[in-house]
């Protein structure tokens, strides 16, 4: 049997790009992205020394991209999940991208609660 990527990907790729107007508008909603996903990156460590973690969360705000790692174990992501149903990698990576301003306090509470008096690993 024998498979090939469908073409269809590429020839969207192709008109965006190769149009002036929709390429600035990919690329401005490249933009906003990337900065939506930095704020949320301060408003997650605002939101945990509002919430009295008193680790040092500033490797959460020098890294890059969608993910975050956070430094917490896999227990303590196992207690997150089950208590709090907030659902990231066992290695203690979240996505950033399911954050927002209505979600943003509560996700903090819960990694405080499941970090305090423990120790974190930055990477």
């Amino acid at each position: 049997m024998y498979s090939s990527p469908p073409r269809h990907g590429s020839s969207v790729v192709k008109t965006v790009l190769s149009d002036e107007k929709l390429r600035a508008q990919y690329y401005g909603e490249c933009r906003f992205m990337a900065e939506r996903i930095g704020e949320m990156r301060g408003l997650l460590v605002e939101k945990l020394g509002e919430a009295g973690s008193t680790q040092d969360w500033s490797h959460v705000t020098e890294q890059i991209g969608m993910f975050a790692y956070t430094g917490m174990s896999a227990e303590m992501v196992e207690e997150l999940t089950d208590k709090y149903y907030i659902f990231l990698t066992k290695d203690g990576r979240i996505s950033l991208a399911g954050l927002n301003p209505g979600n943003v306090e509560y996700v903090a509470k819960a990694i405080h609660a499941v970090t305090e008096g423990k120790s974190i690993t930055q990477n």
